[in-house]
């Protein structure tokens, strides 16, 4: 299913061998929080060729209380094929097209766990997740938060770990940026895993957030709870022709982008009981950038009500000075794009954006960081 994406044929994957290779009962590690139950809901929608992965890496999870449930979303492809592989292992449910929303409803429905991670089907999980969830797990989380290793289609490392951190920010941090900025550093819907007494505060999930589950879960975790970082890859994202995260595949990408950051940002007023309030919006610096690019490569659309090139401009000067996870020499870089961007010429800008949002920036930098590195070592 793309990453912004009733027959019920099998139950199984609730504890015991089938489901995870264990005994149905753990032990748990000294200073260990126990989450009992792990629920894995995977909604798919024409990946067959990369569903099956993604169900065998929630079923190698290192915990003997799994349930996996697949959500087919009226896929064309082989998909129903593959999955009816697992269904003497995971619960599958087929259902008309109906959007990734309403299939992760469906499978939240289902669930039984303490905990949820909905996974995407291109994205696989690495089997240590939910020990190391467990170590820093406590009363009051909404979510452990994790980095996610590019991989290519198949399967192997293709660049670098995101988010990156200098540090793992705090539960207070987070939600301080969250509340002045409407933004902080979070992984897509594969990096994270839910409290269940955070998502039944927000489930089902109506449509103010668009299609897609991930805006929601994300917008709300701060308000509702505890965000706690682990800052180790622990889940494969994988890099593909059918992201929508490839913007410059599209530029009128930017506007929708910018959108869905201000539909997050009323979800959350909504969850917190407070005034609708679109002025911490003005302060992401992460968001400037889309702002800046949907206004120089669309210019037709107004991304957000009162966008406009002096607004922008305002905004990039006065970023620096807001709160926010990225460093000083970040945030002179980010200002120094933003106003080259929207004072160069068309062609020179459409340069600019392409570089700052090209699919393989990020391998490039691996490799400039790793040369870095190798030329610090002594000898």
């Amino acid at each position: 299913m793309s990453k912004t994406p009733d027959q019920r044929l099998g139950t199984g994957g609730h504890g015991g061998p089938d489901a995870s290779g264990g005994t149905g009962s753990r032990a748990s590690l000294p200073g260990e929080a126990p989450i009992g139950r792990i629920s894995v809901v995977i909604a798919n929608y024409n990946y067959g060729r990369y569903v099956g992965q993604a169900i065998e890496s929630a079923l190698a999870l290192e915990w003997d209380d799994v349930e996996v449930i697949v959500v087919d979303d009226g896929s064309t492809d082989d998909s129903r094929e593959v999955i009816d592989r697992y269904r003497d292992r995971v619960t599958a449910v087929y259902q008309e097209n109906a959007t990734q929303r309403v299939a992760r409803n469906r499978g939240f429905e289902l669930t039984t766990g303490d905990v949820v991670i909905h996974l995407d089907s291109d994205d696989v999980l690495f089997p240590s997740l939910a020990r190391e969830v467990a170590r820093v797990w406590h009363p009051g989380i909404s979510k452990v938060q994790v980095q996610m290793q590019r991989i290519d289609e198949d399967g192997r490392p293709a660049g670098g770990v995101f988010p990156t951190f200098r540090h793992e920010p705090t539960p207070e941090q987070i939600r301080h940026w969250a509340q002045r900025t409407s933004a902080y550093p979070t992984p897509p819907g594969s990096g994270n895993v839910y409290s269940r007494e955070f998502l039944e505060r927000i489930f089902p999930l109506d449509d103010s957030c668009g299609a897609a589950t991930d805006s929601a879960c994300l917008a709300a975790a701060p308000f509702l709870g505890d965000v706690v970082t682990i800052a180790q890859p622990l889940v494969g994202y994988r890099v593909h022709g059918a992201n929508v995260s490839d913007m410059v595949a599209d530029f009128r990408r930017f506007p929708k982008a910018v959108e869905r950051a201000r539909q997050r940002r009323l979800y959350a007023n909504r969850v917190m009981g407070t005034a609708a309030d679109e002025r911490a919006l003005s302060r992401s610096r992460e968001l400037l950038q889309l702002r800046v690019a949907a206004h120089r490569m669309v210019p037709d659309v107004r991304a957000l009500p009162d966008e406009s090139r002096w607004r922008l401009l305002r905004d990039a000067v006065l970023c620096p000075v807001h709160p926010g996870p990225e460093s000083l020499g970040a945030r002179v870089q980010i200002l120094l794009w933003s106003l080259a961007t929207l004072l160069a010429p068309r062609g020179m800008a459409e340069n600019l954006v392409r570089l700052r949002y090209r699919r393989d920036v990020a391998r490039v930098t691996d490799r400039v960081a790793a040369g870095v590195r190798a030329l610090r070592r002594p000898g």
